[in-house]
């Protein structure tokens, strides 16, 4: 194919792929790779102005059929990621002041949706994240209109976001140290819930290895941090903060780093206004962060 690497063809690569989708019968197979040769057809679309929105939709539709394949085609093709930041990029005057319209928030929509499947691949996230592509998002979150058009916009964006969160938790960090970040995380209980689950999951996946999980841990401490800085989401945090945080599991991994160390202290404090942790206010939070 014209601009792919041969190694990326879907149909060469569909043998290994393990979806149950794209496993079954002869029949299932068959249709199978007519998906896939429409999806590499789509991806050359991307770069034709005239089919670009179709493209988008149709593989938007499609990213969830054999992703592990999609991913890295649409991160090597020629000229994809250029095409979908320029859809990115073309928006922005719609921004402020307000003037995005439903048509134009679903096309951009359809792009990010594309750009969090490449987040979500293991061999594209680590060169999507050095290629900066989050940072043309903010401009996107920073938004307060609370239409419709816009609202899709953001909780989008956070889906990118989200999807690179276990490598780019200072991201998160750095949005929610902006006061409009925060205050974006925290107008919803289902926003606040969203990236509470998200934190508390990789606190939970870092807690069967705790001493290789001083880089991250600390930008996840630094979030739950800055979200007990918001009432509503520090009277949550006090029911919802993981147990390894409260009960030392970390204490080792964090006996070099006391900036952390007191950013955790703070961070309990907070959430307990000085009372103690759980049921047993007597357990000091010096013992609980190893001092």
């Amino acid at each position: 194919m014209t601009n792919l690497q041969p190694s990326l063809s879907f149909a060469g690569a569909l043998a290994a792929c393990t979806s149950p989708i794209c496993g079954g019968t002869a029949g299932l197979q068959e249709g199978n790779d007519r998906k896939m040769a429409s999806a590499e057809q789509l991806v050359l679309d991307i770069c034709n102005p005239k089919l670009r929105e179709n493209a988008l939709l149709q593989l938007a539709k499609m990213r969830e059929i054999c992703q592990d394949l999609l991913a890295p085609l649409l991160w090597h093709s020629f000229g994809t990621i250029a095409a979908l930041l320029q859809d990115i990029v073309r928006i922005y005057p719609a921004l402020s002041p307000p003037t995005l319209t439903p048509g134009a928030s679903n096309r951009v929509c359809n792009a990010l949706a594309l750009l969090q499947c490449i987040a979500s691949h293991p061999e594209t996230r680590i060169p999507f994240l050095n290629a900066s592509i989050p940072l043309f998002l903010y401009p996107f979150l920073s938004t307060t209109s609370k239409t419709r058009p816009f609202e899709y916009l953001r909780l989008t964006s956070l889906g990118v976001i989200g999807a690179l969160v276990k490598v780019a938790t200072y991201i998160v960090q750095k949005i929610m140290l902006d006061d409009v970040g925060l205050s974006y995380v925290c107008a919803t209980p289902e926003r606040m819930v969203s990236v509470a689950t998200i934190l508390s999951n990789m606190v939970v996946s870092l807690a069967d290895q705790p001493s290789k999980a001083t880089r991250l841990l600390k930008h996840i401490i630094r979030c739950y941090l800055r979200l007990s800085d918001d009432l509503r989401a520090r009277a949550a945090l006090g029911h919802c903060l993981p147990a390894a945080l409260k009960d030392g599991t970390f204490s080792d991994c964090l006996l070099d780093d006391p900036a952390t160390r007191r950013c955790l202290q703070q961070l309990l404090h907070n959430v307990t206004d000085g009372r103690g942790i759980g049921e047993a206010p007597q357990l000091g939070l010096d013992h609980i962060i190893g001092r």
